[in-house]
């Protein structure tokens, strides 16, 4: 009994020591992570900063060009009628054109400099974000394994046996956040914001058309500046749908579903996503809806990233006391067995199914796609 007592001593001691260490390490971790921040937006600054002198420089050539142009011209005439001008005249044009050379190459020169040194900040702007975003990553999942060390140092023999699971968890459902986070980072850079960056050059260009050519190609190019923002509007609607679609409240689960699945199938063409809904839908709590919806969507869009597949078989059965929903492709298929303690998106399904209070079945083999089966009791009180 003593020593039993005494290997528990030895343990708490050890898992004290952990976690000061763990706490040292995330104090380390997120001071790396302010200065990094600091230094971006420093480098933020310089980085606008250069590029207005980019402008600037850009527009100063311009300038010399037009200038160097004209002295060119004048010294052209200069010398081809030396009788009617002076010799100093000759020399004045020579230097004033020679001037406005040197003047134009150290224009050049400045501005090659100027683009090397934004193109160099760029590059580490890019590896400043990632070491923040790593930075901040390695900060969560500090804090999230300290929570679930500290949270019962009494009974350290069970936590110990139950913190891995957990902790895993925990930091995959943190990284499942960060890469939505940074997908829709990247749906916002790559669909709306070079749209809009699109229409504001094309609001530009439409003056300038206006001016040198004339209305009738002015209203061609708003034209084209009309689909760009339409474009860019139902590209944004895109990103709120898949957030959380409102129609799930107003319309119900399978009108929600039908639409949503043929927008999947024209925005992933050539894919063809079949859904069928059998029985008389009921309606429910906005969460369990919600519940069910994101099991659908979780699963088309595994079968989309993983499947490699044109086809995906989606079918509800509404049931007196339960609900039954199929997702099936014919895609790549995997091996169950070996990635069933590895997938987060499986283990996610499973997580919410049990909120559901329902059941999942998946089956698939390699080569011959695979079959997801959810069936979810029906409770007349939600």
């Amino acid at each position: 009994m003593s020593d039993k007592a005494i290997d528990i001593q030895q343990m708490e001691k050890i898992f004290g020591n952990m976690v000061n260490v763990m706490d040292r390490s995330k104090s380390d971790i997120f001071l790396i992570s302010e200065q990094s921040r600091r230094s971006y937006e420093e480098m933020q600054t310089e980085l606008a900063e250069v590029k207005e002198s980019i402008s600037h420089v850009i527009t100063e050539g311009d300038s010399l060009e037009n200038l160097s142009r004209h002295s060119r011209k004048r010294l052209a005439t200069v010398s081809k009628d030396f009788v009617t001008y002076s010799e100093e005249e000759v020399k004045q044009a020579y230097g004033v054109a020679n001037d406005l050379l040197v003047r134009a190459s150290i224009n050049k020169m400045e501005e090659k400099q100027l683009r090397e040194r934004r193109d160099e900040l760029e590059r580490r702007l890019m590896l400043l974000l990632s070491t923040i975003e790593r930075a901040d990553q390695l900060v969560n999942q500090v804090t999230t394994v300290m929570t679930y060390l500290t949270s019962d140092l009494k009974n350290v023999s069970t936590a110990l046996e139950t913190a891995r699971h957990k902790q895993d968890f925990a930091i995959q459902i943190i990284q499942a956040q960060e890469e939505e986070r940074k997908r829709l980072s990247r749906d916002i850079h790559d669909g709306p914001a070079q749209m809009l960056a699109n229409v504001l050059m094309r609001s530009g260009l439409i003056e300038k058309t206006f001016v040198q050519q004339g209305p009738e190609e002015a209203m061609q190019e708003l034209s084209y500046l009309k689909e760009m923002v339409r474009g860019a509007l139902s590209e944004v609607r895109r990103i709120i749908y898949n957030l959380r679609p409102m129609a799930l409240d107003d319309l119900g689960l399978v009108p929600t579903l039908r639409k949503y699945l043929l927008t999947i199938s024209e925005y992933e063409a050539p894919l063809i996503i079949h859904f069928q809904s059998n029985g008389a839908e009921k309606r429910f709590a906005s969460n369990f809806e919600v519940g069910i919806f994101r099991l659908i969507q979780e699963s088309v869009n595994n079968s989309i990233k993983h499947a490699k597949t044109d086809e995906i078989w989606v079918k509800i059965e509404w049931l007196r006391e339960s609900v039954n929903i199929l997702i099936k492709d014919q895609g790549l298929g995997f091996d169950t067995n070996e990635v069933k303690e590895k997938s987060f998106g499986l283990i996610g399904m499973q997580e919410r199914v049990e909120l559901l209070k329902g059941k999942m079945k998946v089956t698939s083999k390699v080569g011959e796609g695979t079959s997801i089966l959810f069936q979810i009791p029906l409770d007349e009180d939600l």
